[in-house]
């Protein structure tokens, strides 16, 4: 496994903690509406309407029961149920016009969230990766917003009319009949403090349950990329186990969370039934005492039910709420990140790279306590071919990852041209680079376009120019669909060598000034090395290169060859004086060349 940074617990116990403030997370989602206050504007204006329209309906009731159905009013009574019906007819198209421009609403502000979670990822350093598994943030960026999308699109419809509605039954009841309306109010502390003991734990649970399908989302994603190794190394079914423990937990949650919801409806529920009571008990003493009509109590009861309706409908969306608040914590926790730092004000265009590369005095760590690399100093001139070599862990990759600026140095300075890198817009810098890595990524699409990746004006005979000059041309052209064949990610369907090809040819292709190889012929083969060795030194003769390689037939003829150990140059020269030195370099290179005899023997004996 090659080198990198440590995970950071500091920094996701960080994360952790933006995540636990929930009051603070639920203002900054509703901030989210905030270019939406016209549309939103209409949408209370239907709110409003669809509250009236709640409201009205157990008032024509009562007033059906005490002024025609007790006086034998038939055609008043007919009367009645007309308005009745339009009240309902209004309440149902207000109610649909609502559900349709809420969605609206919701789906737009999804997507921009969506659309500013993939930009930051986009900005966020390298070293971001580095500490995290990417199954987690692919969780973040699909699970956690298909969240939001399913509470968007049903569940804050159903809580702005639930909110209003509520707001008007209360008026109406106030307004039939003050003390019944007090009377039946008695079971609101009760009902606030069942809210919020359930509110508490799910709180907690839904968190939970947000955290474990980013951890089964991250174990699916490792395993199905390992399968190979998984299969090589006989670990199906440990990794079977791993996964059944991880599954166990996301299920585990999951439980705990619908477990206290589900409590939540039956609490609400005997709730209302004791309000009911209340209402008919004290209602029907003031009946019996002439100061109430039946009809009135008739509303009275139907004003109840409703009242209660919008809390049970909380319980049904309480779930959707809880989850969602825990999503948005985990999105909100990538857009806080800190990007990529910005070019400085005065940063400039690197227009035209001559190619001369200088480390001086460089120091780096991933972790600032631990540095990986140790007062590095060395010069590439322009058109030079400089190797890198040593064992693993040597510092060779982070060598090279520190001229792009993938990573800024810990002090020192590393210039080129004689600009030191962080003077300089990174996208000039990078216009002016191609790395070839030792595991090259291939992008979902056809191999016209993975070739094309880093020159996308190029036109096909360019590309074919480019992949004969990797040659990867003729396995191309043999392919069913030539250049159109389609890949899958990471270059599904073609081997390690094909794959390498073609990252060569995108390179090429690229035209860089300043060429990177990291180990780039370690996974081809004998004959397709010898293939492009030709084509790779009349390559290398007009760019400046630094390459690092653990074959060291392969650098034989660099300018210069550095080897590191432990983060320092140890020596430096050309291949003979390396060999003459009779150093590190002569000890790798009579180890190398002493293993590859002996195996081929013992092979041959066996």
């Amino acid at each position: 496994m090659r080198g990198g940074p440590p995970g950071s617990l500091a920094s996701m116990a960080g994360e952790n903690e933006r995540a636990k403030n929930r009051g603070a997370t639920a203002k900054r989602l509703i901030g989210e509406f905030k270019p939406f206050g016209s549309s939103l504007g209409f949408v209370g204006l239907l709110v409003i309407l669809s509250a009236l329209s709640q409201a009205a309906a157990p008032w024509l009731v009562g007033r059906a029961i005490d002024e025609n159905i007790s006086k034998f009013d038939p055609n008043g009574l007919l009367l009645r149920m007309l308005e009745l019906l339009a009240v309902y007819v209004v309440g149902m198209l207000v109610g649909r016009q609502q559900i349709a421009v809420v969605g609206t609403i919701s789906q737009k502000l999804l997507a921009g969230l969506r659309l500013r979670l993939f930009s930051s990822l986009q900005k966020l350093p390298l070293g971001y990766f580095d500490k995290r598994p990417i199954g987690d943030l692919m969780s973040r960026v699909t699970n956690d917003t298909d969240t939001l999308s399913q509470f968007f699109g049903q569940g804050i419809t159903q809580l702005f009319g639930s909110f209003f509605g509520l707001i008007g039954i209360l008026i109406a009841m106030l307004t039939l009949n003050v003390p019944l309306a007090l009377v039946s109010y008695l079971v609101i502390p009760a009902m606030l403090l069942t809210t919020s003991f359930f509110a508490s734990r799910a709180r907690i649970a839904f968190r939970k349950t947000r955290e474990t399908v980013g951890d089964v989302t991250a174990d699916i994603q490792q395993e199905i990329g390992g399968a190979r190794e998984s299969q090589a190394f006989n670990r199906s079914q440990a990794n079977i186990n791993r996964f059944r423990t991880r599954n166990a937990a996301n299920r585990d949650a999951n439980v705990q969370a619908v477990g206290l919801t589900s409590a939540f409806s039956p609490a609400i529920e005997f709730l209302s039934t004791v309000a009911t009571a209340l209402v008919i008990g004290y209602g029907g003493y003031l009946v019996l005492n002439n100061q109430l009509t039946v009809g009135l109590l008739a509303a009275f009861l139907l004003y109840v039910q409703q009242f209660f309706r919008p809390v049970q409908l909380l319980s049904s969306i309480y779930t959707q709420a809880q989850s969602a608040l825990a999503g948005a914590e985990r999105i909100y926790a990538i857009l806080d990140e800190t990007p990529e730092p910005a070019d400085v004000p005065d940063a400039r265009v690197l227009a035209r790279l001559e190619g001369r590369v200088e480390f001086d005095q460089v120091v780096f760590g991933y972790d600032a306590a631990r540095p990986v690399l140790n007062n590095i100093s060395f010069t590439v001139e322009p058109g030079q071919t400089v190797a890198l070599v040593g064992t693993t862990g040597a510092g060779k990759t982070t060598v090279v990852n520190l001229v792009p600026r993938f990573y800024d140095v810990t002090s020192g300075t590393i210039r080129i041209d004689g600009h030191d890198v962080r003077s300089l817009t990174r996208a000039s810098l990078r216009a002016e680079m191609a790395m070839v890595l030792q595991e090259p990524f291939l992008f979902s699409g056809t191999i016209l376009e993975n070739i094309r990746y880093g020159k996308l004006e190029a036109t096909q005979a360019e590309v074919e120019s480019a992949a004969k000059t990797a040659s990867a041309h003729d396995f191309i052209r043999a392919l069913p669909n030539g250049y159109d064949t389609p890949i899958g990610e990471g270059g599904g369907g073609l081997s390690q060598g094909q794959r390498q090809l073609i990252a060569f040819a995108r390179a090429v292709l690229a035209n860089p000034k300043l060429l990177i190889l990291d180990e780039a012929t370690a996974n081809i083969d004998t004959r397709t090395e010898a293939l492009i060795q030709t084509a790779l030194e009349s390559l290398l003769k007009t760019r400046t290169s630094i390459v690092i390689a653990h074959r060291l037939s392969t650098i034989q003829h660099a300018d210069k060859i550095i080897v590191l150990e432990q983060g320092k140059i140890l020596e430096s020269g050309t291949h003979n004086e390396l060999l003459e030195k009779n150093g590190k370099y002569a000890e790798l290179h009579a180890r190398q060349f002493r293993v590859a005899k002996p195996s081929i023997t013992a092979a041959v004996t066996a």
